[in-house]
């Protein structure tokens, strides 16, 4: 689908949570970003990482955890990604796609890809972009895109309803994958939600080993509020290959809050095998 540089300005989806999220002068969003980035310090990952999993908080909050996950995923530029939600604020019975040119922040546009396969599937995928005006959990991760990308790339969002079979969209997403190995999945969820720190780190760290163990009845059982599109990624990882691999977690005590109710948040990692 070829779309033409007016239907980009006339059909853009704004910024929602700039200047509350995030910054919204440029210049202090790109060096905040960078900032994030070059803190991670990422083990040795054997094999190319196509998924990963990062948290959607306030980044004053959650950025030195999204900068983990963001530092382990490929230059962006000529890709396109895959970027699952949980709405938090419009009701969606299965997945909401954005069918938006374009998505809008401080530092550009990025241009959607067409997501007419998925909506053919039959898994729940369609079209609802009142779903995504007002949600921020995608939103959020799109300027750790950008200072990554070396060039243009593209985006296909969805948020899933609490209603989301995540074996369906995993089994709907996995050719597309399997076709394009270039494509890249990002899943954008925070972990616990108002818990004592001790009893965060538990909730957090025994759902966390479940993903990493790849049992999906046990992560079934955890509480995350981007739960449907983890599982729906660890469908992914089984029917594909991936394996995961945890790169850091932290909470909202650690990094910019008091420890009486805190946020979890992790970055996940999911790497392909290494071709012969």
């Amino acid at each position: 689908m070829i779309r033409s540089p007016a239907a980009l300005v006339a059909d853009v989806r704004p910024p929602a949570v700039a200047g509350r999220f995030y910054p919204d002068q440029p210049q202090r969003l790109r060096a905040a970003v960078q900032e994030y980035l070059a803190a991670a310090r990422l083990p040795d990952l054997p094999g190319p990482v196509r998924a990963v999993i990062a948290p959607h908080a306030g980044y004053i909050y959650s950025g030195p955890v999204a900068g983990y996950s963001f530092q382990a995923l490929p230059d962006p530029a000529g890709r396109t990604l895959f970027l699952l939600g949980p709405a938090h604020f419009v009701a969606v019975r299965g997945v909401a796609v954005a069918t938006f040119a374009a998505l809008q922040t401080p530092l550009g546009q990025v241009e959607t890809a067409p997501a007419d396969r998925l909506i053919a599937s039959g898994a729940g995928f369609a079209p609802h972009n009142a779903a995504h005006l007002p949600e921020h959990c995608l939103e959020v991760e799109l300027p750790f895109l950008q200072a990554r990308a070396s060039g243009p790339f593209r985006v296909v969002p969805l948020l899933f309803g609490s209603e989301a079979d995540p074996a369906a969209c995993a089994a709907a997403l996995a050719p597309l994958l399997s076709a394009d190995p270039a494509a890249l999945v990002v899943v954008s969820s925070d972990l616990s939600h108002y818990h004592p720190y001790a009893q965060a780190r538990r909730l957090d760290t025994a759902f966390l080993d479940a993903v990493t163990r790849g049992d999906v009845a046990a992560a079934t059982q955890g509480e995350a509020c981007g739960r449907l599109p983890i599982l729906t990624l660890m469908h992914l990882a089984q029917a594909l290959g991936w394996q995961p691999r945890l790169l850091d977690y932290r909470n909202s005590g650690d990094t910019a809050g008091g420890r009486d109710q805190v946020v979890g948040y992790a970055a996940v990692a999911f790497l392909a095998p290494l071709s012969l």
